[in-house]
C-alpha cells in the first residue's frame, strides 16, 4: 500500500531540478509538501520565505535563511544534538519566549472573557464585528505574543471545528516559520474528550472530537487497556487539530473525596492509578512504523505533561489550591510516599519506548511538613520537591512546567490570582529566580518575559553570565527536544479536509461510546428493577443549584 501511495504522489508531484536529488514536492494549497526516498517528509509555506537546501540528495529546510545546513535543521541527527545546537544560537529573548506558556486561546478568539489575557481581537474588533474575517485568522494578541514575545507554547481551548482548527494551525505555523530561527508552535490542550462544551481551562471540550468517560469513569472499568485505547484515538484527533502536547494525564491519587477535581483522576488505588497513567502516556506518546523519528517518538506522538507532582488530591479539608484557602496539602495517614507511585511507577516507567512522560507539572500546594529541612513552600518553589526528589532521586530528565499563575503576585486567600505559596512576600523576580535555579523550565500562564529577564540579571550578579546562560540553555534544550521528537520542525502543517475526516469519525465515536458503557457500575438492583421494560416511565427530579460568585 505504501508503494502504491508513493507512486501516486510521484506522478502528481514536481521533481526538484537535479537528477541527483531524492525528493519531490507537491502543492497542498496552504503549504508545500516534500516527500523523499529514504528521508523525512517536509512541509513549508511559500509565504514564510523559507528555502529548501539539497544536501547529499536530500531536502532540508533553511529555517534561519543563512544558506547553509545547520545541525538543528538536519533531520538525520538526534533530537538532543539538534536541540543543543539551536539553544546555543538563540538570543535571551528567544529562550525566555520558549519558557512562556500562552493563556487560553479559543478559535476563533473572543472578547467575552472577563480576563483580558484570554481575549482575542481582530484589528481591534470582536470577531462578530470584524466584517467577515475568517474564523481561522490569528488574533491581534496571538500575532503579538508570537512575534514580540517569542511565545511558541500555545494553549488551545474551544475550536469552532476541526477544519477551522487545522487552518488556524497552518496560519500560525506560517507566521512562526517566517521569523527568527523558524521555531514552530507547539500547541497544547487540557483534556478535551469528556464531552464538555464548556471550554474551561481544565476541561477544554469544544469541537467535534469523540466523547469518552472522564478519567474516573474510565478507571471504573478496572482495565487500563481502555485507557490506552482512548489515548491512541485521542492522540490522532489531537494531531489532526494541530495539538502536539497534552496537559495530562492527571495523576493525582484521589484520597480526599471532597476535592473538586477528583473525577479528573483515576481514583484512590495507587496501583490502578499508576497503570492508567502509564497506559495514557504510552498511548499518546508512541508512534509506530514509518511515523517513527527517534525510537518510539514520531509524527503520531503527542507529548504528555503528567500532573500534579507530587500529588494534588490531598488539599486540607478538600479545599482546592487555586485559592489561598487551599494552599496546604496534608497527609493525616503519613502516606506521602504512596502519592508518588502514580509518577514513579506510572509516568516514569513507560513500556512502549518513550521511557517517561515528556513533561511534569507540580501542583500549587505546600506539601506540609514533608521537606526534612522544614521549608514549607509551594511544590514548584521547593528545593526538596523539585531538585532533591524529582530531578535528583527519581532522575526525571524532561520539562518541568509550573501550574498556571504560580509566579504571580499573591492577593489574598479568597482569590485565584498569584499562588507563590510560602513565598508571598518575596519580590517576583526572586520567585522566578528561585524556581529557575531549582531546575524548572517553564511558567504556565505567564505572558511576559519581564520577570524571567530580571531573574536572569540576578543570576548574572550571583552566578556569573556564563553560568546563568548555561542554566537557561539547559531549559531551552529540554523544551526544544519535545518539538523535534514529534516532527514539528520538519512539517507542522495540516490538510484541513483530512483533519475534518479524522476528528470525531464514526469509528472513534463508537469506541468512545463503548467505553462509556463499560464505565457504568451497578451499585444496587433492588427487587431486580433492571433491566427496564420498554414501557417503563422514569421520574428524575430536577436539581437546583444556587448562584455562585466564582468557579469552584
Amino acid at each position: 500500500m505504501k508503494k502504491i501511495l508513493v507512486g501516486a504522489l510521484l506522478i502528481a508531484g514536481t521533481f526538484s531540478a537535479s537528477a541527483d536529488t531524492k525528493w519531490y514536492k507537491k502543492d497542498k494549497g496552504s503549504h508545500i509538501e516534500i516527500t523523499q526516498q529514504g528521508g523525512r517528509t517536509l512541509g513549508y509555506s511559500v509565504n514564510s520565505g523559507v528555502k529548501i537546501l539539497t544536501v547529499d540528495g536530500f531536502a532540508f529546510k533553511d529555517l534561519n535563511r543563512n544558506g547553509k545546513l545547520d545541525k538543528y535543521e538536519d533531520w538525520r541527527l538526534s533530537s538532543e544534538e539538534r536541540a543543543k545546537d539551536l539553544a546555543s544560537q538563540l538570543s535571551l529573548d528567544e529562550i525566555t519566549g520558549l519558557m512562556l506558556y500562552s493563556t487560553h486561546q479559543s478559535i476563533p478568539g473572543t472578547t467575552s472573557s472577563p480576563d483580558p489575557t484570554k481575549q482575542g481581537h481582530y484589528n481591534g474588533l470582536d470577531f462578530k464585528k470584524s466584517r467577515g474575517i475568517a474564523p481561522s485568522s490569528l488574533t491581534d494578541e496571538q500575532k503579538k505574543f508570537v512575534t514580540e514575545d517569542h511565545v511558541r507554547h500555545i494553549l488551545i481551548t474551544k475550536v469552532q471545528s476541526a477544519y477551522v482548527a487545522a487552518e488556524w494551525n497552518n496560519n500560525l505555523q506560517t507566521l512562526c516559520e517566517s521569523i527568527g530561527h523558524g521555531i514552530p508552535a507547539n500547541n497544547s490542550s487540557d483534556p478535551r474528550h469528556r464531552g464538555s462544551k464548556s471550554g474551561d481551562e481544565f476541561d477544554s471540550g469544544g469541537g467535534s472530537q469523540s466523547a469518552w468517560p472522564a478519567a474516573l469513569g474510565i478507571a471504573a472499568t478496572l482495565d487500563p487497556a481502555n485507557v490506552k485505547r482512548f489515548a491512541e484515538i485521542a492522540s490522532q484527533e489531537y494531531r489532526a487539530l494541530g495539538i502536539t502536547t497534552a496537559l495530562s494525564p492527571q495523576s493525582d491519587l484521589s484520597t480526599e473525596p471532597r476535592w473538586r477535581r477528583l473525577y479528573m483522576g483515576y481514583g484512590e488505588h495507587s496501583g490502578l492509578v499508576a497503570d492508567c497513567v502509564r497506559a495514557y502516556a504510552d498511548g499518546f506518546q508512541t508512534s509506530t512504523g514509518d511515523s517513527c523519528i527517534e525510537g518510539a517518538w514520531g509524527t503520531e506522538s503527542v507529548n504528555t505533561m503528567a500532573k500534579h507532582w507530587p500529588g494534588g488530591a490531598t488539599g486540607e479539608a478538600g479545599r482546592d489550591a487555586h485559592f489561598g484557602i487551599g494552599k496546604y496539602a496534608v497527609y493525616p495517614g503519613n502516606n506521602f510516599e504512596e502519592h508518588l507511585l502514580p509518577f514513579t511507577k506510572g509516568a516514569f516507567a513507560l513500556e512502549r519506548g518513550t521511557t517517561q512522560v515528556s513533561a511534569i507539572m507540580p501542583y500549587y500546594t505546600i506539601s506540609y511538613n514533608q521537606d526534612p529541612s522544614g521549608d514549607n513552600v509551594g511544590n514548584a518553589l521547593s528545593k526538596y520537591m523539585i531538585k532533591d526528589l524529582l530531578r535528583g532521586k527519581y532522575g526525571y530528565e524532561g520539562v518541568i512546567c509550573t501550574d498556571w499563575r504560580v509566579a504571580e503576585k499573591y492577593v489574598d486567600h479568597r482569590t485565584s490570582n498569584g499562588k507563590p505559596y510560602g513565598c508571598e512576600k518575596m519580590a517576583l523576580e526572586e520567585v522566578f529566580y528561585r524556581i529557575l535555579m531549582l531546575g524548572v523550565d517553564q511558567f504556565g500562564g505567564v505572558n511576559s518575559t519581564d520577570n524571567i529577564k530580571k531573574a536572569y540579571a540576578l543570576g548574572v550578579e550571583r552566578e556569573g553570565e556564563k553560568a546563568i546562560r548555561a542554566r537557561f540553555e539547559e531549559s531551552a534544550v529540554r523544551l526544544l527536544r519535545n518539538f523535534f521528537r514529534v516532527g514539528l520542525f520538519e512539517n507542522p502543517y495540516l490538510e484541513p479536509s483530512k483533519s475534518q475526516a479524522i476528528v470525531g469519525n464514526p469509528d472513534f465515536m463508537k469506541a468512545g461510546f463503548e467505553a462509556q458503557l463499560k464505565s457504568i457500575v451497578m451499585l444496587k438492583n433492588h427487587n431486580k428493577t433492571l433491566p427496564l421494560s420498554a414501557s417503563t416511565k422514569v421520574f428524575i427530579e430536577k436539581r437546583e443549584f444556587t448562584p455562585q460568585s466564582d468557579w469552584w
